[in-house]
């Protein structure tokens, strides 16, 4: 009885363990991703007025177009948008125009993409929509596959038209 207890306790102390070093060498890997985001928050609220943030996304579409989307309130309640463009090293631009916000309501939003999307491509499944920028362009981002095909297809964050023909992904 000695022995299978003295095993059971070995076994949880090793398991916890595990658990413990996968916990921080998760915490090493997503650092620099976590550091980007405080810094983008950071710049949303010095330079845009947010007084309140409710998410950021990552966009990266190419090495010039690598931007953190941040989305929140600014002093006056009104729902913002900000976009930070940061350099390939992790670190915000910094330059006048990498930085721009707007009003959600003065643009498009996710649902009305989606639905959009839904009225032009009946039968899609969206896997990912996400704020970035396209061609210099504030636009929205979708992913999405039509039957056993996956597309990306981008939409203008100011009216919603669709921007270009999109993109198809070869089956592989």
């Amino acid at each position: 009885m000695k022995k299978r207890r003295k095993w059971l306790l070995l076994g949880i102390a090793l398991f916890l363990l595990l658990l413990f070093g996968l916990s921080q060498f998760y915490a090493y890997i997503m650092k620099d991703q976590w550091n980007e985001r405080s810094k983008a928050e950071e710049v949303a609220m010095n330079q845009a007025g947010l007084t309140d943030i409710t998410e950021a996304k990552k966009s990266v579409w190419d090495e010039n177009a690598i931007y953190w989307v941040v989305t929140g309130q600014n002093g006056a309640g009104t729902e913002m948008m900000v976009w930070v463009r940061f350099t390939t090293e992790g670190e915000p631009a910094g330059g006048v125009n990498d930085i721009y916000a707007a009003e959600v309501a003065g643009g498009t939003s996710e649902e009305q993409i989606r639905t959009a999307l839904a009225a032009e491509l009946p039968g899609v499944e969206i896997k990912r929509l996400l704020p970035g920028v396209y061609n210099g362009e504030y636009a929205w981002q979708v992913f999405y596959r039509d039957k056993e095909r996956y597309y990306y297809k981008f939409y203008r964050f100011a009216d919603g038209a669709a921007i270009g023909e999109g993109y198809s992904l070869p089956n592989s």
